[in-house]
């Protein structure tokens, strides 16, 4: 039993380094064309996004809660707030909400 989960955790670790070992292996001294670096550079905000947008809309029986919480995010993060701020704002706010509304 204790081998099988050996080999398990092993294997988690090759699948998890290898996709980001071959990139850096095949493209090391290569330089991506300027419209492919732009694309490759909003990739994470696109995943982000795709994480965070449902969550929005399923935190709760009540949607206000996911829509303040954006909300409120959103306009502190517009402020420039570093993201421990954006986070302890937005629940701040749907602390008081849930308090309001409790």
């Amino acid at each position: 039993m204790n081998n099988m989960i050996i080999i398990m955790i092993v294997g988690m670790a090759v699948v998890t380094y290898l996709p980001r070992l071959i990139p850096f292996v095949m493209f090391q001294g290569k330089e991506l064309p300027p419209f492919i670096q732009s694309v490759l550079k909003n990739v994470p905000y696109a995943v982000l996004g795709a994480l965070i947008v449902p969550g929005i809309f399923l935190i709760n029986e009540d949607i206000m809660y996911g829509v303040i919480g954006v909300v409120v995010a959103l306009v502190v993060a517009y402020l420039g707030a570093n993201v421990i701020l954006v986070v302890i704002s937005a629940i701040a706010a749907l602390s008081v909400y849930s308090w309001i509304v409790g």
